[in-house]
């Protein structure tokens, strides 16, 4: 199954690629679960949308790193995307190196992108994205699709906060219990 066009049978992810260009966020993206997830239920014969519990939207806006910034789009998005009646988690990346200390207690180093951010997602099989495009969505996938379509779960090198790897892990495999868990070498 092509990942875009499971991400895309799922409506609330074509409502909100949609819906983001005309909002004009720097590198507006879908991010994550909502896209990976969509695909994996689509491959265990489950409706598109089961088990998602939110969609992540990310953009990247270093002109202005304040907080109340980031909540005035948070705000629109969710009165932009209201109807569809789903959580989303909106962010930021300019300004996650900010806060990410207090969330999760490492440090995190500014990010130049939103692809960058993808990249350092926990698991490799998440680390995807689709990019509101003319011609259709464009796919960030910067470690391939090769562990998300083999429904692997392997710790990704690049990930901030690798302690968190195995309990996401945990979860997701809760949800998709053919979902095969790649345990991390030790560093």
């Amino acid at each position: 199954m092509d990942l875009v066009a499971a991400a895309l049978a799922n409506p609330n992810n074509r409502a909100i690629l949609e819906r983001l260009p005309r909002l004009g966020l720097p590198q507006a993206c879908l991010v994550a679960g909502c896209v990976c997830q969509s695909h994996w239920n689509l491959c265990s014969g489950r409706p598109v949308t089961e088990n998602i519990r939110d969609y992540d939207i990310f953009y990247f806006d270093p002109a202005d790193l304040s907080f109340e910034a980031e909540d005035r789009v948070i705000r629109r998005l969710e009165r932009e995307m209201a109807d569809l009646g789903v959580r989303l988690d909106i962010k930021n990346q300019a300004r996650v190196h900010l806060w990410y200390r207090q969330r999760f207690g490492v440090d995190r180093r500014p990010l130049g992108s939103c692809a960058e951010a993808i990249g350092s997602f926990t698991a490799t099989a998440t680390c995807v994205g689709l990019a509101p495009g003319d011609k259709g969505p464009r796919l960030i996938a910067p470690y391939g699709l090769a562990d998300l379509e083999a429904g692997l779960l392997r710790l990704n090198a690049n990930c901030p906060n690798p302690e968190s790897f195995l309990s996401k892990a945990e979860n997701l495999r809760a949800r998709w219990p053919w979902l095969e868990i790649v345990e991390p070498e030790a560093r």
